[in-house]
């Protein structure tokens, strides 16, 4: 075991010289052959070794009775020991998920706020190869992907897991050879567990065609992380490349094969915080395709439309309402903050030359109709832009700005009837801009507040 574990350790850079080490210690044979490994390497590595355990209250007396193990083997090993005792199975029903998933996050957390406070450099797992195989069996069970036949990661970030090639009954073997005390959890032995399941009754069969089974899947698993990584990186670029104005352009990313493009849809959804499972990835890739729309969350949806694909969370606040037109005091309109200031045309020429915004938020103040107000689009509102003699359906200018249908009602405009002299975001309307006959601007500026219920 010590000859694969050390391996393990060059190969994936595990340890550097100096490091602060803090080890997941249940008391199993897995934690304290791992714990009893990194210790005899404290001299060449000089390492600091510290150990963490989680009493999870699950197993009455049984889980005392190893936290007790615990601290009277790290008293004999003269190292610090980091204790949570906590009631995972109250704290999976205020989580509303499982004991096992509740556990686990709560192990990990623990782990890292220790690590945190002892300022540790790298957190030690005691997973095994026996272990990365029952996961990857667990995975298949559940119809992963390719990310699932990775298994179990040998560093994922400051989480290192030296005992990732050596199999569960080396670890054993390692600890009759020292004569290493351990306690046994007592529901490992059952098989009520679908891990369990697969560790007492698929496993052996497994090692029935192949005694090198667990090996075999460790094998697996690298190749299929070193594929995952390739694909992953086409898939990043691919994404650059497609970025345009307001999302992502579809027309190239119908081009990419679907691997690359499986794992980009799963890479952009990870960027807006939204974890994938396998039947949405196929609805995504069918919109991408065919366009439409896929929910993902309560808040969270993908659309394709205009040849744009673009993760929409909630919509911004919709304008509600309308605000009359008052110079030189603050006026609100749901969440904006309305200020129009009037300024000569030297004081104009003289700040539009640092404020390139200016420009776009300037209107002629002698062309502003007294009747205009502060409001949103409403059906039959034109625009026309400057210099280009037109007059357009506002609506057919926000599909030309690219401008989702969800985020339309929140976009500020001046106008009057149906004519809109300015749009915030795009600028002033031609009837209203400045010119060089202009003797007064009025410049508008417009901001968010958290107050919504300002009245004008």
């Amino acid at each position: 075991m010590q000859y694969k574990a050390y391996a393990s350790v060059k190969k994936y850079n595990m340890l550097r010289m100096g490091d602060t080490v803090t080890v997941g210690l249940s008391g199993g044979a897995d934690s304290c052959a791992l714990l009893h490994f990194l210790l005899s390497l404290r001299q060449e590595l000089r390492l600091t070794v510290a150990a963490c355990h989680v009493n999870h209250q699950l197993r009455g007396e049984e889980s005392d009775r190893d936290e007790q193990f615990v601290r009277e083997l790290c008293d004999a090993y003269h190292i610090p020991l980091y204790v949570l005792k906590t009631d995972v199975e109250a704290e999976a029903r205020k989580r509303k998920i499982g004991c096992e998933q509740c556990g686990r996050e709560l192990r990990y957390a623990f782990f890292e706020q220790t690590a945190a406070d002892i300022s540790a450099d790298r957190i030690a797992t005691a997973h095994t190869a026996s272990d990365n195989a029952e996961t990857v069996l667990f995975n298949l069970t559940r119809g992963s992907g390719a990310a699932g036949m990775c298994g179990i990661p040998p560093v994922r970030d400051r989480i290192i897991r030296p005992l990732i090639g050596v199999t569960r009954e080396e670890v054993e073997q390692y600890c009759a050879i020292h004569g290493l005390s351990y306690v046994t959890d007592s529901t490992n032995l059952r098989s009520d567990y679908t891990r369990n399941k697969i560790r007492h009754q698929a496993v052996p069969v497994f090692r029935e065609i192949n005694p090198s089974f667990e090996a075999a899947v460790s094998g697996l698993s690298e190749r299929m992380a070193q594929l995952l990584a390739y694909v992953g990186q086409c898939a990043g670029q691919a994404l650059e490349e497609a970025a345009a104005p307001g999302g992502y352009d579809v027309r190239k990313l119908r081009g990419l094969d679907e691997a690359v493009l499986s794992e980009l849809l799963i890479i952009l959804c990870k960027k807006n915080g939204i974890t994938l499972q396998s039947k949405h990835i196929e609805l995504l890739k069918e919109i991408v395709y065919n366009g439409g729309a896929v929910e993902l969350q309560r808040d969270k949806r993908v659309i394709v439309s205009q040849q744009l694909l673009r993760v929409v969370t909630a919509p911004p606040a919709a304008i509600d309402g309308e605000a009359a037109l008052l110079f030189e005091q603050p006026l609100f309109i749901s969440n904006k903050k309305i200020l129009v200031c009037k300024m000569n045309t030297d004081e104009f020429n003289k700040r539009k030359k640092n404020d390139k915004n200016l420009f776009h938020n300037a209107l002629d103040y002698d062309k502003i109709p007294v009747t205009a107000v502060f409001r949103s689009m409403r059906a039959g509102d034109t625009f026309s832009p400057q210099s280009r003699g037109i007059t357009k359906p506002l609506r057919k200018l926000f599909n030309e700005q690219k401008i989702p249908a969800e985020q339309r009602s929140a976009v500020l405009l001046l106008a009057d009837g149906s004519h809109v002299c300015w749009i915030d975001g795009i600028g002033v309307s031609e009837h209203c801009r400045i010119t060089s006959h202009t003797q007064t601007a009025a410049v508008i500026s417009a901001e968010e507040t958290e107050d919504e219920n300002k009245g004008t």
